[in-house]
């Protein structure tokens, strides 16, 4: 196989991805790709063929990543191919690893079982090393499916598992009658998921009593305009007039999104008493930017009737290069400023996720933007929620393929824990999001609007909700434990 193949085979398997959503013709790439590695008795090229197959994979699935340099491109844009390749260069080593561990198997079916184990490894440590990433992990082909339903019990990297698994069953199945029965079992799992999934969609849920009335304001400030001139007033003046707009029903809350006031915590002046104005008395939450001393933070914060602040979050889990600088602050007495969020460049992250209490809205889980991305962080966050409140600028994030897988990924946190999600986006997509995952109703990209929603009842706290990643991790340990002690599997 070349390598040129093995990248092609890697683009394949990203098209499981928003917004294409192909998951079978993902699957078929990721079935062919396994078949390969499991066949590639020479290790060298085993590992490039791994590796290359992940520059595909994540070249096609990342490549919204050049959106942010193309800002301002007369002064960003040279950096934008290297950025895409440097990404996905490194992104794919991940993809590498999985290749060393095919390696542990020393025929075609213990690579294969060793690549699906190895791809599935991948994706959890992507949760985890260097602060994380878990973008555009292989379970996440499922999210427009059924399947995606058993997030509820195993969480992404579960569903990362039953991709690779099935993707390895091909190689398993021409094996001896008990490697097909085996083969059988993993069809029988996949498929159970799929019923599964289907049946729980299909239930219904008691409704919150009393309903909560809530108003998503989707103002559509380009990224490009939104600080130039006199356009942040405009799209101020916008969100104030969205708010205005009189409602059907009596609203027990207004949302704006990400950094939708353009002035600093403190700075504000009457600011607040004109937006609960516009509102009627009605209690906002927004992003806002807030400062301490030389120290600047990304936050929602909450004001009520009178204008005055009641709650208020802080991101917690920034953005690597782009909200901040990793160990900027260490160079400081080095003499070296430049880079660190002490000194007032960049952010500096807050405290734990943890519940705020609306009154008559509920108790909501607060994410700005990024940090709905790590489903560890709602597990760990402190108290017990009613729904999660995502708020975000998405126009980072370009038209094409971005805003729609980080809205994919809001969905599956709302599966996993159980609970609705009230999504706020800047430019879109601004979506009501059941406890199921399922798009309620939604305000679609680049576009200026608002609307008025019941926010969705809550499910009982799911099985992975309370355990986290940790039991598909010692599954994951126990089969690298019987790979390694059978490493002799008859063809």
């Amino acid at each position: 196989m070349s390598l040129a193949g093995a990248a092609l085979l890697g683009v394949g398997t990203a098209l499981g991805q928003a917004p294409f959503g192909l998951w079978w013709l993902s699957l078929a790439a990721l079935c062919v790709l396994t078949g390969l590695i499991a066949a590639e008795g020479r290790g060298p090229h085993r590992l490039w063929l791994g590796w290359v197959a992940g520059v595909g994979y994540f070249t096609l699935s990342l490549f919204w990543i050049v959106e942010p340099f193309l800002i301002e491109p007369d002064i960003f844009g040279w950096m934008a191919p290297f950025a895409l390749f440097f990404m996905c260069a490194g992104m794919a080593l991940f993809w590498l690893f999985a290749t060393l561990v095919a390696g542990l198997g020393r025929t075609s079916m213990g690579r294969a079982v060793g690549f699906a184990l190895g791809l599935t490894l991948s994706d959890l440590a992507r949760g985890y090393v260097l602060t994380g990433f878990p973008w555009a992990l292989i379970g996440h082909i499922w999210i427009d499916t059924p399947v995606a339903q058993a997030a509820a019990l195993v969480g992404p990297v579960g569903l990362s598992l039953l991709a690779t698994g099935s993707a390895a069953l091909p190689v398993l199945a021409r094996a001896a009658l008990p490697r097909l029965a085996l083969a059988a079992a993993a069809c029988a799992i996949l498929g159970g998921a799929w019923a599964l999934g289907d049946a729980r969609l299909l239930e219904s849920v008691p409704e919150r009593q009393p309903p909560v009335h809530v108003r998503l304001v989707q103002p559509d400030a380009d990224q490009a305009l939104k600080w130039q001139g006199d356009m942040w007033r405009i799209f101020l003046e916008r969100q104030i007039a969205l708010t205005a707009e009189p409602a059907s029903s009596p609203l027990d809350l207004v949302i704006w999104p990400e950094t939708a006031v353009p002035y600093l915590l403190g700075e504000t002046g009457p600011l607040f008493q004109q937006m609960v104005a516009a509102s009627g008395g009605v209690p906002i939450v927004t992003g806002i930017q807030r400062a301490d001393g030389l120290r600047y933070f990304n936050s929602l914060i909450a004001i009520d009737g009178a204008g005055e602040v009641t709650a208020l979050h802080d991101k917690s889990h920034l953005v690597p290069f782009g909200e901040y600088i990793p160990f900027g602050d260490l160079l400081v007495p080095l003499g070296i400023r430049a880079f660190a969020a002490q000194e007032g460049f960049g952010y500096t992250g807050g405290a734990n996720i943890r519940v705020l209490d609306l009154g008559r809205a509920g108790r909501v889980l607060p994410l700005i933007c990024y940090e709905a991305i790590f489903p560890q962080d709602l597990i760990n966050a402190e108290g017990q929620a009613d729904w999660i409140l995502q708020i975000t600028n998405d126009g980072w994030f370009g038209d094409i393929s971005g805003p729609y897988q980080h809205l994919a990924q809001t969905r599956l946190r709302a599966i996993e824990q159980g609970l609705p999600v009230l999504r706020v986006a800047n430019t879109g997509v601004s979506a009501v999001i059941d406890a199921s995952g399922r798009v309620l109703d939604s305000l679609p990209l680049n576009t200026q609007g608002r609307l008025d929603a019941v926010v969705p009842p809550a499910r009982p706290r799911p099985l992975y909700a309370q355990t986290g990643d940790l039991p598909v991790a010692l599954l994951l340990l126990a089969g690298l434990v019987v790979l390694l002690r059978r490493r002799r599997f008859a063809d």
